[in-house]
């Protein structure tokens, strides 16, 4: 039973009722979203600072918060099972805030992993700022899902702007790096205001089943092959663009570039991941999900070949560009592809499971992007996206041979 028919709804109702949560998911994404390229810019410069004459362990802050997303993303589906959409997003801003404080409070007292520690809990928090994607989609007719999912994603525009800023502006203090993370602790506390606007009467309704967390078992839902292929494109495209991106600044310093251009590449990069949400909805529900992953993957792909081309200031920021675009045609058609795989009642197990298994990898790929770099440098770096990729887009492959199969007997 959908929620549309529990409601007496029609389709318009209820893309209406959707597109009012739409609008205020979309600004507390602006602002939590805000938080993570202060974490990912900062964590690495902060991380190689802290640090004695051994620098492999550079990213390894980066690599806490993305633990921290990993870990989120479990609370945030177990915490909203039992308080709801409204007030499990709260308590993520509470984490947010709390986690933001103790990095300035690391970073003063020149302890490196207390600093880690810190951004795990960033990342905790970043971790229920990813379920406004899936929020979105609780409500509204199917057609209009793929199109929430990217609306919500618009939110990162104004995150790659106002993030990058705060961290420029902090750097005319004396202690710019804990003043960065102090001044982001607002990005939450706005995001707590803006989620007291939300109407329960607009979230999802839950039958009993959805209050149990009935449905399938999840081994059966992850063994889908839908499920699956969609979990491989999703690794692969936030893996490689954690992988590249992670390492980044840090090459980019390496090479003779300012903090500054760094922080500025970064800035381009996230632009880059959320301008296209303008579009990929439209482009999804025009040409098919699996279509638009396939072409974020070849974006990827034409990443790497600008990188491979020069350490000039134009190949890093093109090249981040890229990977930026890359990474919303990839992440958006996939999880538009993982809302294909469960029912209503099974949404909180087959969201945690999906975002755990992506951001635990996307963990792995920051960690091992600052030994990549420190053994093997940027180039290698940047060699690794052609395999990647190529796996992912052998995996679409056979889904689509599958399906062709499978209609052909029905």
């Amino acid at each position: 039973m959908t929620l549309s028919q529990v409601e007496n709804l029609s389709d318009e109702q209820e893309n209406a009722v959707a597109k009012k949560n739409v609008r205020l998911y979309l600004l507390c994404q602006a602002l939590g979203g805000a938080s993570a390229p202060i974490n990912i810019t900062l964590g690495a410069l902060v991380g190689h600072e802290l640090l004695g004459s051994d620098k492999s362990l550079a990213t390894a802050p980066v690599t806490a918060y993305n633990i921290g997303v990993a870990i989120g993303a479990l609370a945030a589906n177990w915490i909203m099972l039992g308080l709801g959409r409204k007030l499990g997003f709260m308590v993520g801003a509470i984490i947010g805030i709390i986690g933001l404080i103790l990095s300035g409070l690391a970073i003063q007292a020149e302890h490196f992993w207390y600093f880690c520690f810190a951004l795990l809990l960033n990342g905790v928090a970043s971790g229920f700022v990813q379920q406004y994607r899936f929020a979105a989609a609780d409500r509204g007719a199917a057609s209009y899902r793929p199109k929430a999912i990217s609306t919500i994603m618009l939110g990162g525009i104004a995150a790659a702007i106002i993030g990058p800023q705060i961290v420029i502006y902090a750097s005319g203090f004396a202690s710019p790096f804990s003043t960065a993370f102090y001044m982001a602790t607002s990005l939450f506390a706005l995001s707590f205001i803006v989620l007291a606007f939300l109407n329960p009467s607009n979230l999802a309704i839950k039958t009993k089943e959805e209050k149990s967390d009935a449905g399938r078992p999840l081994s059966v839902i992850v063994l889908q092959p839908r499920f699956l292929v969609a979990v491989i494109c999703g690794v692969s495209t936030y893996g490689l663009m954690s992988f590249v991106m992670t390492g980044a600044p840090l090459a980019m310093t390496h090479h003779g570039h300012s903090n500054n251009d760094a922080t500025l590449g970064i800035q381009w990069h996230v632009m880059a991941m959320f301008a296209p949400s303008f579009f990929t909805g439209n482009l999804i529900a025009r040409f098919g999900k699996e279509k638009i992953v396939a072409t974020g993957l070849i974006i990827l792909m034409a990443c790497g070949v600008v990188a491979l081309l020069g350490l000039q200031l134009i190949h890093f920021w093109g090249s981040l560009v890229l990977l930026g675009i890359g990474w919303n045609f990839g992440f958006i058609g996939a999880t538009s592809m993982v809302t294909d795989t469960y029912h209503p009642e099974e949404k909180n197990k087959a969201q945690g499971a999906n975002d755990f298994i992506i951001f635990g990898s996307v963990a792995l790929a920051s960690f091992m992007s600052g030994l990549t770099l420190n053994a093997y440098g940027w180039d290698f770096l940047n060699w690794t996206i052609f395999p990647v990729s190529t796996i992912a887009l052998f995996a679409l492959f056979y889904l689509y041979i599958a399906s062709n199969k499978e209609r052909s007997l029905a």
